[in-house]
This record gives structure tokens, sequence and C-alpha cells, in this order.
């Protein structure tokens, strides 16, 4: 069992099934995003159902899962630095296939990711969840983000920050499952399809969803 969490292989198969995991994550949170566009008022539902207590049980799990894919994930590149005697993609040894751009510079955007992440927490769920568990007012979500998109350049910040993480999961997709053993000629061009088709459905929907509060809160839409 302590060979899944020290051996190159377990540590890769950990880095996968968390990854995969925060996909799912990112594809309800889009899905219950995206509802912003269509109404205020299924939105405000939507706010107040992510914050009752069985939901929020929810959220150590979800951070857990978040450090173990962050932690495996430097682990992984600082040994493959160290191996390789220098800079490296992280993944797959097989170079001929997978050597693109975003898997040369998965540390990079991991980075970017991490970074924006710590933005949206403070933009959303420091007014929102983190404060209500303080016994504070919760900020209503629909004004927050209006106020938030509302600014041109944290809109483009954001955008950006979603480019970042299509280019992250698009290798990391079909990289995940080759990791757990989906690694033939077949299933590796599916994979790769698939997970661009996905990716950019998850992350346009979410750009559209700032784009479209940055229009409302300027008086565009």
């Amino acid at each position: 069992m302590a060979n899944i969490f020290t051996s190159s292989i377990g540590k890769k198969v950990i880095m996968s099934i968390s990854g995969l995991f925060l996909i799912l994550f990112l594809v309800l949170h889009m899905s219950l995003n995206f509802t912003s566009i269509f109404s205020e008022e299924t939105f405000q539902q939507v706010c107040d159902f992510m914050a009752l207590p069985i939901v929020s049980i929810l959220v150590p799990i979800l951070a857990f899962g978040f450090v173990i894919h962050i932690v495996y994930a430097f682990i992984l590149t600082l040994s493959n630095i160290k191996a390789r005697g220098g800079y490296n993609r992280y993944a797959v040894p097989n170079k001929a296939p997978t050597d693109s751009w975003a898997s040369r510079n998965m540390i990079v955007l991991g980075i970017i990711v991490v970074l924006g992440l710590v933005l949206h927490l403070t933009h959303f769920w420091a007014d929102m969840q983190l404060a209500e568990w303080m016994g504070k007012e919760s900020a209503n979500p629909n004004e927050l983000m209006t106020a938030t998109f509302g600014n041109i350049w944290i809109t483009i910040i954001y955008l950006i920050w979603f480019a970042a993480i299509w280019f992250h999961l698009t290798h990391g997709f079909w990289s995940a499952f080759q990791s757990i053993g989906l690694s033939n000629t077949i299933w590796f061009k599916r994979l790769k399809v698939i997970g661009i088709v996905i990716v950019t459905v998850l992350m346009g929907g979410f750009a559209l969803t700032a784009i479209y509060a940055y229009l409302k809160a300027n008086g565009i839409v």
C-alpha cells in the first residue's frame, strides 16, 4: 500500500485520479455558474443550495483533492527534473506523440492555475461561504458577479486563467487515462479528441459566464 504513495507509477495514478475528480467538480461548477446567464433567481437558488450544510461538508474533500493534486504534481516534476538533468514535462516519457507545448509547460500552467484559484477564492468564496461560516452576512451572488466582472481588467485576468486551465486540462485529461493504463495508439487518439471537446465546452462555459457578467455590469446586455 505504501508503494502507491511513494512509487513513480503510484504517484502518477494518484495524480490522475485526483485530476479526474477535479475535472468532474469543474463540470458541476460551470453548470451551476452558467445559470447566471439565464436567470438571477435560479442562480440565487443554486448558491443557496450550495450553502446548505450537507453540501458545504464536501468543501474539505474538494480542498483535499486540490492539495493532493498540487503536491504530487510538484513532487513528480521535481523528480523528473532531477532524473533528466534539466526541466522537462512531468507526465509521460514517450516523447514522440505527446511532446506538445502544454506537456512541456505543465508546471508553468499549474502555477498560473493555482494563482488564479487564489484570486478566485478571494473574490467569491471569501465573501460567500467563508463569510457565512464566520457568522457574517454572505454577499449576494448576482451582485458579486457583476461587481467582480464589471472591471475589464479582472475579466481579462480571468479569461487568461481560463485559457491556462484549458491548456492544462487538454493535456492532463488524456495523460490521466494514459497513466492508469489506457495507453494504446487507438485510445490515445480518441482520448485526445474527447479531452479537447470536453475541456473546450467546459472552459467556454466559464468564459461566457464571465463575459456576460461584464456586459451586464456595464449595461451592454
